[in-house]
């Protein structure tokens, strides 16, 4: 695997950081009957369980199969864990042993992939919900801080800047380009008292991922949370990102001369028409009377835009 290849996946496991709160009710009246766990749930260290499943027979058996079930390969798998084992760790003590890091793992990633349920995945893990809810969050938490330094960088040097458009150039023949911004809802089941607060115009309840992606899709910019009811560009302007390309404090490229001509134009993010149109944010023309060279303008823009979604 190359370089662009684990920036890419890294880079996207960290905007898949969406955790949900869990709340373990107990029931008072058999408190006095609580057991460790129940049987089913103790038959995993006999190697019951997907978790057994995964590391005894899909890891070397089947890794394509690996991969789609935690939609990473083994070697990518072996590269995170490297670096969260001593975060995630939990030292054995005489009372039980504790789960280990790579089923910690494993069972987050799975979370990550599918939304399921912490009570879902009891069932196919046979690791009880309530330990589930609270290593989940950890897990989490230390992929963001070892990955978002290096992999969810936004560049702040001209140098940068002036990479991410040339691959722009190359791969999608459209200059100038250092990025490009569009938003995403991410639908859940919100708060009882809070449900009109996340209706979105779609008649569904969501947050909104609001991203930027270079020319190889590998995030440069994200906004995460702000409520459905918002529009793209209503987030935009309240964004950190609109802030730095007010101020100027992304040391975006000044002007410079087109590809093959001596005409100047500026270094642009190309967003769609749901966003302002700003010196270094760019979008379509409106649809109605197009002429040759607008249409193909849009195309050209869409191009860049709308294949990374």
């Amino acid at each position: 695997m190359d370089e662009d290849d684990i920036e890419c996946v890294c880079s996207a496991i960290v905007v898949c950081m969406l955790t949900r709160a869990g709340v373990m009710l107990l029931n008072k009246e058999k408190r006095r009957s609580r057991r460790w766990c129940r049987e089913w749930i103790h038959r995993r260290i006999r190697g019951r369980g997907v978790v057994n499943m995964l590391n005894q027979e899909l890891r070397s058996e089947d890794p394509n199969s690996y991969k789609n079930f935690l939609r990473l390969s083994v070697h990518q798998f072996n590269f995170l864990l490297n670096l969260l084992d001593e975060d995630i760790r939990k030292e054995v003590t005489f009372m039980r042993e504790p789960i280990s890091t790579t089923d910690k793992l494993q069972i987050t990633l799975r979370f990550l992939a599918t939304g399921e349920s912490y009570r879902s995945l009891m069932y196919s893990t046979r690791v009880h919900e309530s330990t589930i809810s609270r290593f989940v969050p950890l897990v989490c938490t230390a992929i963001i801080q070892h990955l978002s330094p290096k992999y969810l960088k936004t560049p702040d040097t001209e140098e940068e800047w002036k990479k991410i458009a040339q691959e722009f150039y190359d791969l999608w023949n459209f200059p100038h380009c250092i990025g490009a911004l569009d938003g995403r809802h991410i639908n859940f089941r919100p708060p009882i008292s809070d449900g009109a607060y996340y209706y979105n115009y779609k008649g569904t309840h969501s947050i909104v991922l609001l991203a930027l992606c270079d020319a190889k899709y590998r995030f440069t910019y994200v906004n995460l949370g702000v409520n459905g009811r918002v529009s793209d560009g209503g987030i935009f302007h309240r964004s950190s990102l609109a802030r730095a390309l007010n101020n100027n404090s992304l040391n975006i490229p000044p002007p410079d001369f087109l590809p093959g001509t001596r005409n100047t134009a500026p270094y642009v993010i190309v967003a769609d028409d749901a966003f302002p149109l700003l010196i270094n944010l760019m979008k379509p023309y409106p649809q109605r009377g197009l002429c040759h060279d607008t249409r193909i303008f849009n195309y050209r823009l869409s191009r860049a835009t709308h294949d990374r979604k």
